[in-house]
């Protein structure tokens, strides 16, 4: 299953390894995942891993380890198509990864604006936990 994992399903994976992010991207790191991203999302986790109010809670040598390694673990994309989908324009580009890269999921914990679109080109937006239990259904849980 090729997924999107947002920005902030990265950052509550960094800050606790245990719950249903977490879980997310270990699965995406022994493989039964396949990540999607791309040099903007890359950029966008640079950026806010950066801010003074996340220190407390994620340690920065695992931020720049994961910021260093998406590229490996996941699929870049280059080219992303220009997309107005969501009332939030920060949150195009991360739908435009999916639909180039041709993810199955989206899997963000952005209520009010990713989550309430419920799907973009036949692609399903999803909780977390949500995603977990799709991968339940096709034995790849982790």
């Amino acid at each position: 299953m090729r997924v999107v994992l947002d920005a902030n399903v990265l950052i509550s994976a960094l800050i606790s390894s245990l719950g249903p992010p977490g879980q997310l991207l270990s699965a995406v790191k022994r493989g039964d995942l396949a990540l999607v991203t791309s040099g903007y999302q890359i950029e966008e986790l640079r950026e806010v891993l950066g801010r003074e109010k996340l220190r407390p809670y994620i340690k920065p040598e695992e931020a720049r380890d994961l910021i260093d390694n998406l590229e490996t673990i996941g699929s870049l994309i280059h080219e992303l198509p220009e997309r107005k989908l969501s009332p939030d324009p920060a949150d195009n580009p991360i739908l435009a990864t999916a639909i180039a890269g041709k993810a199955d999921l989206i899997v963000s914990g952005d209520k009010a604006d990713m989550l309430a679109l419920g799907r973009v080109n036949h692609i399903e937006i999803a909780t977390p936990a949500r995603a977990l239990a799709k991968l339940d259904k096709v034995g790849n849980r982790p």
